[in-house]
Parts: C-alpha cells; structure tokens; sequence
C-alpha cells in the first residue's frame, strides 16, 4: 500500500522559509507525478504546486509562484517544497499526494490525486 509521510512543517515568521518533505513509500515512485496541496481552516484543499515525473515540468498557484519552489529526488524517493518570503495567508495544513502515471502534464485538481499524507502544519505568523 502507497504511504506517503509530509515533514518540516512548523512556525516561521512573515518573510521567512521552510521546506517541507514528502517521503513515499510501497510503491513506484519515479513515474508518478507528485502535487503538494493546502487547507486552511473553513476553506476547500488547493493546488499549490505540482512536478511531472522526471521533474522537467513544474506548476504553480498564482498565489505562490515566484515564492515556492518543488524539487524531487528520486533516489531518496522524496518531494520536496521551499517556501520562500512567507506570508501569513500562507497559514495552513499542507499535503503531499500521488498523481497521475507515466504524463509529462501536471494535474491541478484534487481528484487526480489518489495517496496522501497526514498533512503538516505551517503557520506564518506576521
């Protein structure tokens, strides 16, 4: 069964960083694409960035473009998230999840996403 772990989430303050880790396991890794989401407290989970198999595709939110960075390191079997220039509507539970298999294209709905993690709290203070 697919296990995913989310880690490195915590408290920072307004325009600092944190990188948070989605560790999988019980499962191909390499050719799925990975997508990290975030729920706030009375709102619905959303897209925040994804990256294709092989890493040559990436995608981002509006919200956190030019601020966000996901990476992936297929020999740690491990998907990473660097949150740069932190804003306090970045304040929420991040999720790590498996999409689609063997496509170059990065899916931004949730349905896409079959495994997920127990999530990880980041909370931005300003």
């Amino acid at each position: 069964q697919e296990q995913l772990v989310e880690l490195g989430g915590g408290l920072a303050q307004a325009g600092g960083s944190l990188r948070l880790s989605c560790v999988a396991s019980g499962g191909s890794f390499s050719m799925y694409a990975f997508g990290w989401f975030r729920q706030a407290p009375g709102k619905e989970r959303e897209f925040v960035a994804g990256i294709s198999w092989n890493g040559g595709r990436t995608s981002y939110a509006d919200s956190v473009a030019g601020r966000f960075t996901i990476t992936r390191d297929n020999g740690k079997f491990t998907v990473f998230l660097l949150m740069d220039s932190l804003k306090p509507e970045d304040t929420a539970i991040y999720y790590c999840g498996r999409g689609p298999y063997g496509v170059d294209s990065i899916g931004r709905q949730e349905y896409e996403y079959v495994y997920w993690g127990q999530g990880t709290q980041v909370t931005v203070s300003s």
